[in-house]
């Protein structure tokens, strides 16, 4: 079966400082791979070594999310060349190639895992890296490959091993059984050639490398049970692998990465952190796996048989702590040093570290003693539990198997106070003073405990007091019982374990809704809860674990909407307080969608919420560095614009281009935008586009409606001409007129030609004359040029200057549209009618006898046609006719009588 093949890095043709080639031999969720070396030459190469001549079935590449080759060869050799030379390059075969991505679709935030198929036997491989992809984020121009993974087998056993499956196959034909049968096809009896998921690169990278060690040895236990038909076995196995790796393993990696990031972040409170969430985890899966009886002397730790058990009596409960074994010094017990069973202790290793059962030489133990304080000075550094994890064994709380509860793992008994909890400390004492003098010493030593059943009963007796106190006990008293609890209650609110905190929520509720109302202690003492204890609460928000983070956005909630609170208005008042724009991600997205839900069930009237502190709050936490906390401030304003409107647009920067070049103000716009059921930036841009498509579909049949009418301009000017020249002709002696029976005909003498040519290339609109008005010519001109004309925006059509009106009111295809202004005579949008009558700035017109009115300008001028020539046409004339030019070259026709 082919399976993972360990490798060491031979050569190297260069590489970044801290970026060694070396790094390729660990695969883990924290390592960093190999890096080439700034600026430099191509190809790279790196020279890989296996452990013994193998035949390879599979190689993985995990590629760098930005400092990507373009491609990377492969060559196989069975032994080296004694100088890596490039003359000597032909002792290396030639596999092939893989092309990688670019990565530009995911905007170089995710890494490529490329697997390729071969079948070649050798025990060099020689990876070769070509010229990097060009991106803005790579600025050195570097290659780089965070893990290589190859499987295969020893080259011996795959030859047999294939002579051993041609056997069964034939084997398998004589006995007419087919290969694809289902019911062949199980967990260990698969096919010979298959790879194991856990052999996968994915696997070791994603995972913690303890859990993912605990995976494999419990997958070797499956396959042994299945073997020997221990068929319950191996289901219990094959759940506590698939809990182990999606769960346990993937979230400590998640841990890892993030303490990694804290340090290099020199945040190490936040480091400090997430070890101890590591530790207390692992310890508490640790523990659940040993009940079930999962994990056997071959994973655990066991301490030399010639050491007396007395060496952890010191961490044991009186109750287990077997007798005969004290040591004769009486003081500190001795040390023990832990050792995985057949294998040596390596200060590198990945190895786990799990409570166990010791050899028959000495007693049982528990997983408390397997992580006494004498063990953890033999641990590796980065794996030594803390010392506030190693005092609080008995806490550990794991919920891989549904049916286990906390009264399974716990060591103490869960009624009462029982035993002696540790007494308080002096600082313990003077800081707890208030609620020593109402529930006694004891009690509070209880709530102090490093023991959390404890710190749990302690929180249970306080309910049950406050629960029992008789309304006749005086005031003070009350308010004294009603102090002590809060203050047990926040520190309550801040411990870890989470049966604690959910009694810590179930007292102050109580308190809340049932022991002030019950003895009417008043709004002064509902205030007091709430805001001393708030704070914690909000706090527990932003836990790392999701449940706790639920428990408590629900319980504010609760609190903030219950009858007592919601007229003190504390919590929204609360809530809306500057949020830091670096502030954690989960906390801050627990208190915006915390704002999101009270602010739909409370609103902003008589609330707490106001339009000025919500928007407050919502322009601050949209500058967030997390955008998903950006995603439910936009939420936010999108509401308060529904309820809103110009009242919100007061917090925030104007719609214009400086404000849209960022994406959040952009996405803010838009969304307003679509409230307002108008079309956004790229819907109207698209529009736009549509629409340029669309006229220019439509420019041939405008075209052919305006060479209609201009046919129609032509005819009646042909008219006038004819007109024209007859009555010129009248003016000349010795003309005749001839009637024909078709039609009458004007017959023009010889002497009379020059008339005729007089009215040629002459536009009868403006009377200007140019050679090129030819019948094309004279429909450019009248299309696009002459002042006396203008084209209708409604219906396209082409109409004189001086009866546009009339052509909107009368004869215009959106005519309906249009209303007339009995003050200034134009045509208007009926829409715009009313505030234009209203308004009363419109220049009035004159009666048609004394004035004439230009629609474009608005302006009066003398009447008479001649009037409007120069009204429309002279350099002085209307402002608004851009088809006014200079002195034109026109000539003024002649009329009858002049």
């Amino acid at each position: 079966m082919p399976h993972k093949i360990g490798f060491t890095v031979v050569s190297s043709s260069g590489h970044e400082d801290g970026f060694s080639a070396r790094e390729l031999m660990v695969h883990a969720p924290t390592v960093n791979g190999w890096r080439s070396p700034r600026l430099c030459q191509y190809p790279q190469e790196i020279i890989l070594q296996l452990v013994e001549r193998c035949r390879i079935r599979k190689l993985q590449l995990l590629a760098h999310q930005y400092m990507i080759s373009s491609k990377i060869e492969f060559y196989i050799s069975e032994s080296l060349p004694e100088y890596f030379s490039p003359y000597q390059s032909e002792r290396f075969q030639r596999l092939g190639y893989v092309p990688l991505s670019d990565n530009e679709k995911t905007d170089f935030k995710a890494r490529e895992l490329k697997s390729v198929y071969v079948d070649a036997v050798g025990q060099y491989l020689k990876l070769i890296f070509h010229k990097n992809y060009v991106n803005r984020y790579n600025l050195y121009g570097q290659v780089a490959l965070v893990a290589v993974n190859i499987i295969g087998d020893p080259a011996d056993y795959s030859n047999d091993s294939i002579s051993s499956t041609s056997r069964e196959k034939l084997i398998d034909h004589y006995l007419g059984i087919k290969s694809d049968d289902p019911a062949l096809d199980g967990t260990y009896l698969g096919k010979s050639d298959s790879i194991s998921p856990l052999d996968d690169l994915a696997f070791d990278m994603y995972q913690d490398p303890e859990v993912a060690q605990i995976i494999r040895r419990l997958d070797e236990r499956k396959r042994e049970a299945v073997r020997h038909e221990r068929y319950d076995h191996a289901k219990k196995l094959k759940q506590a692998i698939a809990d182990l790796q999606k769960v346990v393993g993937e979230r400590l990696g998640r841990y890892e990465v993030e303490k990694r990031y804290a340090v290099e972040k020199e945040d190490y409170d936040l480091a400090k952190k997430k070890k101890e969430q590591m530790d207390e985890y692992r310890l508490k899966v640790y523990q659940q796996l040993e009940l079930h009886d999962l994990l056997d002397a071959q994973l655990l730790i066991r301490k030399p048989p010639e050491l007396p058990l007395g060496s952890v009596t010191d961490t044991v409960s009186p109750q287990r702590s077997p007798p005969g074994h004290t040591d004769p010094r009486g003081g500190e017990p001795q040390r023990a040093e832990p050792v995985l069973e057949d294998q040596s202790v390596d200060p590198t290793s990945a190895e786990p570290i799990v409570p166990h059962q010791s050899s028959p030489l000495t007693q049982p133990t528990t997983s408390k003693e397997a992580f006494s304080k004498e063990n953890v000075e033999f641990l590796p550094y980065d794996e030594r539990p803390l010392p506030a994890i190693c005092k609080q064994m008995d806490e550990a709380v794991a919920y891989l198997e549904p049916e286990v509860t906390e009264e399974d793992i716990g060591d103490t008994p869960r009624t009462g106070i029982p035993g002696e909890p540790e007494p308080l400390t002096e600082k313990a004492l003077r800081e707890a003073s208030s609620a020593v003098d109402v529930f006694g010493e004891a009690l509070v030593s209880g709530a102090y405990s490093r023991t959390w059943s404890y710190r749990e009963d302690a929180l249970l007796v306080v309910y049950d007091k406050l629960m029992e106190v008789s309304v006749n006990t005086p005031k003070d008293d009350l308010r004294n019982m009603l102090r002590a609890a809060v203050f047990l209650v926040r520190r309550a609110i801040k411990d870890t374990v989470s049966s604690v905190f959910q009694a810590s929520l179930k007292l102050l509720k109580m308190i809340i809704t049932h022991y002030i109302p019950k003895h009417k202690l008043g709004k002064l003492e509902t205030s007091h809860c709430v805001e001393k204890t708030l704070p914690n609460l909000l706090s527990r928000t932003g836990d790392s674990s999701s449940r706790l983070r639920l428990l408590a956005s629900a319980f504010i909630q609760e609190m903030a909407l219950c009858t007592e609170v919601k007229p003190l208005q504390i919590v929204p008042v609360h809530l809306v307080k500057p949020l830091k724009p670096n502030s954690p991600t989960h906390l801050a997205m627990s208190h915006v969608e915390l704002v999101e839900c009270l602010l739909k069930a409370l609103g902003t009237g008589n609330s707490g919420f106001t339009i000025n502190n919500v928007m407050k709050f919502a322009t601050g936490a949209l500058e967030h560095r997390a955008h998903e906390v950006r995603d439910v401030v936009l939420r936010i304003i999108f509401d308060m614009y529904r309820q809103h409107r110009a009242a919100v647009l007061e917090y925030l920067p104007p719609d214009d281009a400086s404000a849209r070049k960022t994406v959040r103000y952009k996405t803010l716009f838009e969304g307003f935008a679509k409230i307002d059921e108008k079309l956004s930036e790229a819907e109207m841009r698209a529009q736009r586009k549509a629409a340029t498509e669309e006229a220019e579909k439509q420019n041939k049949e405008e075209i052919k409606v305006l060479q209609g009418q201009l046919a129609a301009l032509k005819e009646t000017e042909n008219d006038v001409q004819a007109e024209e020249v007859r009555v010129l002709c009248s003016l000349l002696p010795g003309y005749q007129v001839h009637e024909s029976p078709q039609a009458a005909a004007v017959e023009i003498p010889e002497d009379l030609s020059s008339v005729v040519n007089y009215l040629d290339n002459l536009c009868i609109f403006c009377g200007e004359r140019n050679k090129a008005f030819t019948e094309e010519g004279l429909d450019l001109h009248y299309w696009k040029y002459c002042p006396m004309l203008t084209r209708c925006e409604h219906c396209k059509q082409m109409v004189e200057i001086s009866s546009l009106t009339e052509h909107l009111l009368t004869d215009c295809d959106k005519r309906d549209n249009f209303g007339k202004c009995q003050r200034c005579s134009e045509a208007l949008p009926k829409e715009e009618l009313p505030k234009h009558i209203k308004s009363r700035i419109c220049n009035p017109a004159k009666p048609e006898n004394m004035a004439n009115h230009c629609p474009l300008c608005h302006e009066n001028f003398p009447p008479g046609e001649e009037a409007w020539k120069s009204h429309l046409m002279d350099k002085d004339g209307c402002k608004m006719n851009h088809r006014r030019t200079s002195p034109m070259n026109k000539t003024v026709l002649l009329h009858p009588g002049k």
